[in-house]
């Protein structure tokens, strides 16, 4: 069960912030989309199974339609071309949106340094939270969705409207 927010509590009656209600529910309900690509999709299958259960933590639901979900997952090697779908899959999906990369690869390119291979994906798409490994074991990637959890339960209603939040995905390329 999620602790309660910081509120008054009496008789009968709870009060807190609204901006605490809507963080524990968002915090609780993330719909993540896999974009696997090679073995960190493998570890990502890992960690639905029976043994690692990511739907321990609010992510039951995996979703492989951007308008749905809310957590996008880049798991492994992304060619340059793969680059515009990434960011058009980014793209389509609704606010509030957040990334994880997940690996070296999508880290940072990792083993593959050549002129096929997108040297992270944050040079497409801007990222929260970035996972290490080669191939990160299961329990790497539950520490990610849980340090978005962080991030979701804490985010301001207003964070997305901010002139900061407006010109970061203007450097991206995003109105």
């Amino acid at each position: 069960m999620a602790p309660m927010p910081e509120g008054h509590q009496g008789e009968g009656f709870f009060a807190t912030s609204l901006n605490s209600v809507i963080g524990l529910a968002r915090k609780n309900s993330i719909w993540p989309l896999p974009f696997a690509t090679s073995c960190c999709g493998i570890e990502f299958m890992a960690t639905m199974g029976s043994h690692y259960d990511l739907a321990r933590f609010g992510s039951e639901r995996v979703g492989f339609s951007p308008r749905q979900c809310d957590l996008l997952m880049v798991m492994g090697t992304i060619a340059k071309k793969m680059g515009p779908v990434v960011k058009q899959v980014y793209l389509q999906m609704a606010e509030p949106r957040w990334v994880i990369a997940v690996g070296a690869c999508a880290s940072s390119g990792g083993i593959f340094d050549t002129y096929s291979v997108l040297q992270g994906i944050d040079q497409v798409v801007p990222v929260d939270v970035y996972v290490p490994g080669c191939p990160p074991r299961p329990e790497a990637i539950i520490d990610g969705v849980l340090r978005i959890q962080d991030l979701v339960g804490k985010e301001s209603l207003r964070r997305r409207n901010s002139d900061n939040y407006k010109a970061l995905l203007e450097s991206y390329g995003i109105q």
